[in-house]
C-alpha cells in the first residue's frame, strides 16, 4: 500500500483529572455529607421520633448541596460562586476603570495597568542574544517568565498523511523533551485568534505597490475586489508562550546573574534551544515580541476595534520611507480603558466576549485535524482558542499516576462490595490509566493539559448567536464545553490573551 492510501493515524486516550477531595466531592461537599450523616444518626442516640422531624429534612438539604449540580458545578460551589460575586458587584470590585483613572508612579507617567489577575504581571524588557529586544511577562507571585513568540505553520488538512504524522509526531517528541525532572519551562500556551479582517492592511499594501502607469480600468477592478473581498476575509494569528520558573531555575539564574536579569538570560537561552525541534514540528517563528508586541497582542485582546488601526500602522511601517511610529503600542497603553465582570459575559472597552472550558475531549480515536471546527471564519465574531500544557517530571508522574491508579482501584472495590455493576465507561478510563503508565514506563512524558475557548463581538445583539455557533462547532469536534460562571474575567486572560496564565492548582485527594 502506498503512503497515499495509508489511513491518518488517530488520537485519544485523554485521562480527566480527579481533583475532588474525597471521590468527586470537593472539600466543602465532603464536610456537608459529613455533616447530614451526624445529623441523620441525631434521633437515634436521643430515640426521639419528634427530632427525625428536623434532622431528616436538614440532612436531605446537606445531601442536595454536595451532590445536586446547577450549571455544571456542585450546588454548593455554585451557591459560594455566586455569593461572592454578588459581594464583588455590591462592592464594584467587578469593575475595572483605567485611562484617566489609572494610577500615576512618581514621574507623572500610568505604568501598564491590568484588571483582575493579571495586574500582578510586569512586563520586562530584555536583550534575545541576536541583537534584539524580547518582551518578557513577570509574574512576581509566582516567580515566572514568560516569552512569547508570533509563529506561522503549513497546517495539517491540506498535505499527505506521511507528512502530517511526521508533523505531530515532532510535536509529540518536543513536548516530551520538556517532561524532565525539574525541567526549567514549566508551562507551555498554544494560543491562535480567528479574526473578521476588512482588508485594512491587504488595500494598505496595495495602494503602496500600485504603479502610478497602471491603466484606470485595472485600478477600478482592483478596487472593487478589494471592496468585495476584504470584508468576507478572516485572518488568523498563532502565539506561543513559554513560561520559566526562577524555583526550579535557581542555580542556572544564579549563575547567569542571578534576579531577573539572570531569569531573563536563562529564559532566552532555553529559547534558542527549542527552535530546532520547533521547525521539525513546522512551526516557523516569525519573531519573538518585543514588549511593544506583546502589548499590541493585549490591546487587541481587549479593544478588537484597534486591531484595525494597528494592522495599517504595521502595513505602513513595511515601507522603507516610513517616518511615523513603530509597530505594536506603548506598554502604557496595553489594557482596556475600562472592563466589567457579570455572571457569564465580561465588558472590556467596546466588546463583550464569553469564555469556556473545554471539560470533556473525545472519548473516540480523532484525527490531528478534530479542532479545525472551532476557528471556522465567522464575520460576526472573533474566536481565540488556547491550549496550555504542564510538563511533569518522572517522579510525580509516577506518582500522579499511581495515586491515580489506586483511586480507580479502590472505588473498583468498594463497587463491587455494594454489588453495582461496573460500567463500560469506568472499565475504558481503567484501560486508559493502565495503558498510561505503561506508556510512562516505556518512556513516554505526561503532561497537564487544558483547553480555553472565547467568542468576542461588537455588538452585544450578536453575542448569544455567536455563542451559539461556537458550541455547536465544538460538539461537531467532540467537545464539552462549560461556560465559565463567575468567572469571566479570569478565563479571559487565559482564553483571550497569550500570557501563559497557568492551571490551577490540584487538590490533594485522600
Amino acid at each position: 500500500m502506498s503512503s497515499h492510501d495509508a489511513a491518518p493515524t488517530t488520537y485519544g486516550g485523554w485521562q480527566s483529572e480527579r481533583s475532588g477531595f474525597m471521590g468527586n466531592l470537593s472539600g466543602l461537599g465532603f464536610v456537608l455529607v459529613a455533616a447530614a450523616s451526624i445529623i441523620a444518626l441525631v434521633p437515634i442516640y436521643v430515640r426521639s421520633w419528634a427530632a427525625v422531624f428536623f434532622a431528616l429534612p436538614i440532612s436531605a438539604v446537606l445531601l442536595l448541596l454536595a451532590y445536586a449540580r446547577v450549571l455544571g458545578l456542585a450546588a454548593n460551589e455554585w451557591i459560594v460562586l455566586a455569593v461572592r460575586h454578588q459581594i464583588s458587584v455590591a462592592t464594584r470590585k467587578n469593575v475595572f476603570l483605567s485611562g484617566l483613572f489609572a494610577p500615576r508612579d512618581k514621574d507623572g507617567r500610568q505604568p501598564m495597568d491590568l484588571p483582575g489577575t493579571l495586574a500582578r504581571l510586569h512586563l520586562l524588557e530584555a536583550p534575545d542574544g541576536l541583537g534584539g529586544r524580547i518582551g518578557v511577562m513577570h509574574n512576581p507571585m509566582d516567580g515566572t517568565y514568560t516569552a512569547i513568540a508570533q509563529v506561522t505553520f503549513p497546517g495539517l488538512a491540506l498535505i499527505d498523511t506521511d507528512r502530517q504524522d511526521a508533523r505531530v509526531k515532532a510535536w509529540e517528541a518536543f513536548l516530551r523533551g520538556l517532561c524532565t525532572e525539574d525541567g526549567a519551562i514549566t508551562r507551555i500556551q498554544v494560543h491562535q485568534r480567528s479574526l473578521p479582517d476588512d482588508g485594512t492592511a491587504l488595500r494598505a499594501w496595495t495602494e503602496r505597490h500600485t504603479s502610478p502607469d497602471a491603466p484606470p480600468a485595472a485600478v477600478q477592478a482592483l478596487d472593487e475586489l478589494m471592496m468585495s473581498a476584504g470584508p468576507v476575509a478572516t485572518r488568523r494569528e498563532t502565539y506561543l508562550s513559554f513560561t520559566l520558573s526562577s524555583s526550579r531555575a535557581r542555580l542556572a539564574v544564579k549563575g547567569a546573574g542571578g534576579g531577573q536579569v539572570g531569569a531573563a538570560a536563562v529564559l532566552v537561552r532555553e529559547l534558542h534551544a527549542m527552535q530546532p525541534a520547533l521547525s521539525s514540528a513546522g512551526l516557523q517563528i516569525e519573531e519573538w515580541l518585543t514588549p511593544r508586541g506583546v502589548a499590541q497582542a493585549i490591546r487587541t485582546a481587549y479593544d478588537p476595534e484597534a486591531q484595525l488601526t494597528m494592522a495599517g500602522r504595521k502595513a505602513a511601517a513595511d515601507d522603507p520611507g516610513w517616518q511615523g511610529s513603530s509597530p505594536g503600542v506603548e506598554p502604557d497603553l496595553a489594557g482596556p480603558a475600562a472592563a466589567e465582570t457579570g455572571w457569564g459575559v465580561y465588558r472590556h472597552d467596546g466588546a463583550w466576549t464569553v469564555s469556556y472550558q473545554v471539560r470533556g475531549l473525545p472519548r473516540s480515536e480523532v484525527y490531528a485535524t478534530f479542532l479545525q471546527p472551532l476557528l471556522r471564519p465567522r464575520q460576526n465574531a472573533r474566536r481565540s482558542l488556547s491550549l496550555l500544557y504542564e510538563p511533569i517530571g518522572p517522579s510525580k508522574a509516577r506518582s500522579e499516576l499511581a495515586r491515580e491508579k489506586t483511586k480507580r482501584d479502590a472505588a473498583r472495590r468498594l463497587r463491587a462490595k455494594t454489588g453495582r455493576a461496573e460500567s463500560e465507561d469506568e472499565r475504558r478510563e481503567a484501560q486508559v490509566a493502565r495503558e498510561q503508565d505503561a506508556a510512562r514506563a516505556a518512556g513516554h512524558g505526561v503532561l497537564r493539559m487544558t483547553c480555553l475557548l472565547a467568542v468576542t463581538v461588537n455588538d452585544l445583539e450578536e453575542l448569544e448567536t455567536a455563542c451559539a455557533e461556537l458550541q455547536a462547532d465544538a460538539s461537531q469536534a467532540g467537545l464539552e464545553l462549560r461556560r465559565v460562571w463567575g468567572a469571566q474575567d479570569s478565563a479571559f486572560a487565559i482564553a483571550a490573551l497569550p500570557l501563559g496564565q497557568g492551571l490551577p492548582d490540584r487538590r490533594v485527594g485522600i
